[in-house]
């Protein structure tokens, strides 16, 4: 396995799957989509849950690393759809290395509505470890506590072509700082399903060449519950 391939599990899934930086292009949401609030709430429910890139690590080892990922809701009397994020290595799902907060809301430009995942860290992340199944361990912590990492949001379409309803997106450029590993900045591409995610995280120097990452595509993360 790579050195670079490791040093994913350090890069971490930065703020959430399959285009290139920038807004997705693609089809129009069709006019019996779900309406915008359903649809938000929607993106929520998919992004909610518990998933694992197992299979994709015994398709190809080289290159994926077998990762939990558990997204669950928190604070439901605070405004907004707040979800608690972490991360592990299978071998070791006590010991994530990544914990967040996402903030899932909807919003519009010049191309329509617009659905984006904020990033905050947490104040004290070993105290919040599990609370994708045991809530309380956040229910000290409010939105207040948190710092957003800024540039980080993740901005997604809906798409729905009719066979494959989706949510497709990415960072914006280089808004999203990075120094792992002597990145200047960050990217994360993102597909939401009902059923899975997809997320190519990685991470550039000033030259724009990667120094972080995986090289062969999105890590492909499927529901487990």
């Amino acid at each position: 396995m790579t050195s670079i391939v490791r040093a994913v599990l350090l890069g971490g899934f930065v703020a959430f799957v399959g285009v290139a930086t920038g807004c997705a292009a693609g089809p129009r949401a069709q006019d019996d989509a779900p309406a915008s609030a359903d649809r938000t709430a929607m993106l929520a429910s998919w992004m909610t849950g518990s998933f694992s890139s197992f299979d994709q690590s015994q398709e190809d080892p080289d290159n994926y690393l077998d990762i939990s990922l558990h997204m669950a809701p928190i604070w439901p009397d605070a405004e907004g759809i707040w979800l608690y994020v972490e991360q592990a290595v299978g071998a070791a799902p006590d010991r994530p290395y990544r914990q967040r907060v996402y903030k899932v809301e909807r919003t519009t430009d010049e191309r329509g509505e617009l659905y984006v995942s904020r990033v905050f860290e947490l104040p004290d992340p070993r105290a919040a470890v599990g609370a994708w199944r045991q809530p309380e361990r956040v229910a000290g912590v409010t939105p207040a506590d948190l710092m957003e990492r800024d540039g980080c949001a993740v901005e997604l379409r809906f798409i729905d072509d009719g066979s494959d309803p989706r949510f497709v997106g990415s960072t914006r450029g280089r808004d999203c700082s990075s120094s792992l590993r002597g990145a200047a900045y960050a990217t994360s591409i993102v597909t939401v399903r009902d059923g899975n995610v997809e997320s190519w995280d990685r991470g550039f120097d000033d030259e724009g060449e990667q120094v972080w990452g995986a090289t062969e595509g999105a890590y492909r993360f499927v529901r487990a519950n």
